[in-house]
Order: C-alpha cells, then structure tokens, then sequence
C-alpha cells in the first residue's frame, strides 16, 4: 500500500511539473483568453456591450447618486511605503494676467498615480514568474504577455490602462457584513462561497439572475476604520480563491471592495502572497476596484444599480484612479 501510495504521489507530482514545464509563448496554462484571443488587452470590460450598457441603464428608478469611492488626501491609509503628495506652486501659482487681472492655481502631484486611495488594478499590474517549456524562467501577465513585451521606462508597451474600456453595468453589492449583522467582519476573515450566496440571497437577489458583464462589490464594514491607519492596514478581511472561482464562472466584468487589495490578509494558505489578484487579473482578466466606500448603499438598502466608472487613460499604466458612482 505504502508503494502504491508513494507511485500515485511521485505521478501527480510528474505531471504538475511537466504542465509547470509545457507553457510557451503561443499557449500557456491561462492563455490564450478562450473567449477573447491571444491578443487582447481589455479583459472583463469586453463585457460592456450596448445591450449591456441599455440593459444596465433600467436599473434607475429615483436617480439617487451614490459616490462609492474615497476622498484623495495626504492622510489616507496606503499600501507600503507607496506617497501621495500634492502641493500648490505659488499663492497663486499664476499672478495676475491682462486687463482683468485673471489669477490661478495649479497643483503639482506626485503618486503611484492608479495605486492608492480608491484604485482599480489594470492588466498591467499583477503577474507571474513561471518557468517555460525551454527551461528560462519569464514574468507573465495577464493574456500570456511577457514582461520582455510590456516593459518601458516610461510606461508599459502592452497591457497599460488606456486599454480598458469604460464600466455601464449592473452593480451588485454582496453586503457580507449585514449578512453577518455585524458592524465590520474580524480580522482575516475570509468570505466563502456561502456567504455570498447566503447574502444575495437575504437581499432578495437571484442567483439565477446573475449575468456575464455584471460587477460585484464586496462590503466587509471596512470603510469605518478608513481614518485607522493601523487597523485599516493590518489583516482585513476579504475574498479567497473559492470565491474568487466563483466570480470567474459568474463572467464577472469586475469585482471590489471597501478594504485595499478585496482577498483576505493573510491568505489561509501562508505559502501564497495575494493569490486572488493572480487568478482574477492575471489568469482571467476581471479588474479590481480597491478602498471604496459602500456604506451609503448598505444603509439604504440598495444592492442592485447602475454603476458608471471609467478608468483614465494614462498610457502604459498600471492602474487609474476612480471616481465610482452608483445610482438607483
């Protein structure tokens, strides 16, 4: 038994390194994109179609804006040691112009510009290193680009954000924290797939409703610790892997939450660093809308909308920041 315990073992372990070993170029484990093509760059928002978009828009009954994202300023929690700064040059930065002596004011700002505050990752951001069928070892992205075709100093060649086309899609809050009738999940939590379901369920949404192209928002209560640096940064709870393949089989456009990378901190599995970014952005391409605030919804009760966001198309970025808004 021992021996044939031992053979069943040492065959598995055979075939994942041959598989590991097999990936090239042309056809990897996660690429090409099975409905998009080797080529492309847009991922979930190929989702947004103009049916989509109509479908979307009979979503708003009252006209009620809800702004979903955070306020940017010097005092918000950031990941690391990312910065953002902005000064004023000159009081005024212009002094006064013509016979109506005009004034003026600019800001200067310095940031990982689509990486903090409310921030959507792009498919330029996440990848993986994995070693090909010739034995070298390559970072890959999403789509099976190669680092050697996306890098540039000053901006990536492929996969920047100017590729992602605009959000008009059904939003669906999945608010995991009233489902659990507390006021924020603990640390580290992790939200299962029953959870999500459990939640839509008692928000009177059904699964069978779920469509390709719709977004989902996690709400894990987080928003209220935004002015905690220390606790908002520390082991939020959030997503793993189980939903992360749910959101892939529901065709997600793209999913977020009120906390800063959406998975759970630490991931259960302590070998794996943010491995649900890897499986949603790199391997499938559903896009991640980071530290937004969806309390406004909750308390209203309002968990289906239309929700707009267009990330700004900064050539070869990473990321964009947003000014998400949902209305019902």
């Amino acid at each position: 038994m021992k021996f044939i315990r031992f053979s069943v073992v040492f065959l598995f372990t055979a075939v994942f390194v041959l598989q590991a070993a097999a990936q090239t170029r042309e056809q990897g484990p996660w690429w090409p994109h099975p409905i998009w093509g080797k080529d492309d760059q847009s991922g979930g928002s190929n989702w947004i179609t103009p049916e989509k978009v109509l479908k979307a828009l009979t979503l708003v009954k009252t006209g009620q804006i809800y702004e979903i994202g955070q306020v940017y300023s010097a005092d918000m929690p950031l990941f690391g040691d990312r910065t953002y700064s902005m000064v004023m040059p000159g009081s005024p930065t212009g002094e006064p112009m013509g016979d109506n002596n005009l004034v003026y004011y600019d800001e200067f700002l310095v940031a990982e510009i689509g990486q903090v505050g409310t921030q959507f990752d792009g498919p330029g951001h996440i990848g993986e290193r994995i070693t090909m069928a010739d034995g070298t070892e390559k970072d890959v992205f999403y789509n099976g680009f190669t680092n050697e075709e996306i890098k540039g100093p000053y901006g990536l060649a492929k996969l920047g954000i100017e590729h992602i086309g605009p959000f008009i899609t059904r939003g669906i809050l999945v608010d995991v924290a009233a489902f659990k009738g507390v006021e924020s999940l603990d640390h580290g939590y992790e939200v299962t797939v029953a959870d999500v379901e459990d939640a839509l369920q008692r928000q009177g949404i059904a699964m069978e409703s779920l469509e390709p192209g719709d977004a989902y928002f996690f709400r894990y209560g987080w928003a209220r610790h935004w002015n905690d640096h220390d606790k908002y940064n520390t082991d939020p709870p959030g997503i793993g892997m189980e939903v992360a393949r749910w959101v892939v089989e529901k065709q997600a456009s793209m999913i977020g939450s009120d906390q800063w990378t959406t998975e759970v901190v630490p991931n259960p599995d302590a070998g794996q660093a943010f491995p649900v970014h890897q499986e949603l952005i790199t391997r499938n391409g559903v896009w991640n809308l980071e530290n937004m605030n969806l309390d406004e919804l909750s308390g209203d009760g309002v968990y289906e909308f239309l929700f707009i966001h267009t990330p700004i198309r900064f050539k070869g970025a990473t990321g964009s920041p947003a000014r998400p808004i949902a209305i019902r």
